[in-house]
């Protein structure tokens, strides 16, 4: 992996190098607020074999059925559904997941309840504290349909829950239902959980190789971690972190995280939870927002070049993808005869190589992340190294990477309302 930081025109990297280190200081002694939600930090050490076997037991009984329900909100979703859509392909999956209680949408969850009433489904709910509204809700629903279809003896066999080791209602429900049950550990925090049951489970059961995905993170956690490795040339992540400062400091307010295919939409929306909600507090942070072009270049493009200069761009390269080659045409009227026998992933890395240039003529700071290809150990590593930048990034501005204030608000504000 790469943070290629060459399209940065008059914003300077290197300028806030050295708050980074100090942010990645206080990231690894501990010594920050919320460093008891450090936890993740060791997830890639501390997942065994034992671990992987036992998801890869469950996902094989999960399997034996139509179909998986997710319910799960923010980081008890987007993570799993982020490598998910990234690694299966959406028209040949061989068993389908689908999500739910990530919303309080009726409509969506009646249409879905009513395309499962053939199938026999399991449940896996995600839910640290257990009484989240919206998989709350949701999980009443569900449990309802398979309790009314197949008993409540059977329907207990069909539920999984992914919660806290200590304490929440999903454990007391678990207990006196004897439901099956994976941990959240305590000192890992929903938007940090990926490479946890969490994100690990759903992505087992879609038949992914989760121990890659592990792997990837592992290697990449010893190379942004070790010791003497705090240089913007050898650490992606200090590299990452800096330009944001760097662009924060310089009045680049928001952060449009960018792909070339619309496979990795769901990442970005992971992206966009874990930086949205570790960095914007006490009237600060930079807003996270999503394109994927070239898609978008065809309706945002406009703004990103002549627009207000407030914001920064990051792309996502993937050096490697599929050998689909561009036929030949005997009329040619479409003048793109010279594309003829050229891979079309030349043509989409092209269209990278443009997109940078002509933003960053346009005053636009850009950043690229250069992926070899999209697979299991490369996603791991990605989403490690992000996890990893936000904790500097975070610590660099001066707030809390760990907590959420503004959602708990929220949360006790429709609770009194209903």
């Amino acid at each position: 992996m790469k943070v290629d930081l060459a399209y940065t025109g008059n914003i300077d990297p290197n300028s806030t190098i050295e708050e980074a280190r100090e942010a990645r200081r206080t990231l690894e002694t501990g010594s920050g607020k919320g460093s008891h939600m450090r936890g993740w930090l060791n997830l890639p050490r501390r997942t065994t074999k034992k671990d992987l076997l036992s998801l890869a037991d469950t996902a094989r009984e999960i399997r034996r059925n139509d179909a998986l329900v997710v319910l799960g909100i923010g980081g008890s979703n987007l993570g799993a559904q982020a490598v998910i859509d990234a690694l299966v392909s959406p028209f040949a999956s061989d068993f389908p997941i689908f999500f739910g209680g990530n919303h309080l949408d009726p409509d969506y969850h009646t249409a879905l309840l009513d395309h499962l009433s053939d199938k026999r489904y399991c449940v896996n709910v995600i839910s640290k504290s257990g009484n989240t509204m919206e998989p709350a809700i949701a999980l009443r629903l569900f449990r309802q349909d398979l309790t009314d279809r197949f008993g409540p003896e059977e329907a207990g066999k069909l539920v999984l829950v992914t919660t806290g080791s200590k304490t929440g209602c999903l454990n007391d429900i678990a207990r006196v239902e004897g439901l099956t049950t994976f941990v959240v550990p305590e000192d890992v925090g929903g938007r940090f959980s990926v490479l946890t049951p969490v994100g690990l489970l759903p992505m087992a059961v879609a038949g992914l190789d989760v121990g890659s995905l592990v792997d990837g993170a592992r290697e990449i956690s010893e190379i942004l971690r070790a010791d003497d490795n705090d240089t913007a040339d050898s650490n992606p992540a200090l590299a990452y972190a800096a330009y944001r400062l760097a662009c924060y400091r310089a009045g680049k307010k928001n952060e449009v995280l960018v792909s070339f295919t619309p496979r990795l939409r769901s990442l970005c929306e992971w992206w966009r939870q874990l930086f949205g909600e570790s960095e914007g507090k006490d009237g600060k942070g930079i807003f996270p927002a999503t394109s994927t072009y070239t898609t978008d270049l065809h309706s945002m493009g406009q703004w990103m070049q002549d627009g207000e200069r407030n914001v920064m761009e990051t792309f996502i390269d993937i050096v490697a993808s599929g050998d689909l080659i561009i036929p030949a045409s005997s009329s040619d009227m479409d003048g793109l005869g010279h594309l003829a026998g050229r891979p079309m992933r030349e043509v989409n890395r092209t269209a990278v190589e443009g997109a940078i240039r002509a933003h960053r003529d346009g005053g636009v700071p850009c950043a690229r992340i250069e992926i070899p290809s999209l697979d299991a150990r490369n996603m791991g590593a990605l989403l490690y190294m992000f996890e990893y930048a936000c904790g500097i990034s975070a610590y660099a501005m001066g707030v809390n990477p760990f907590d959420q204030p503004g959602v708990e608000a929220f949360k006790k504000n429709m609770k009194d309302l209903l």
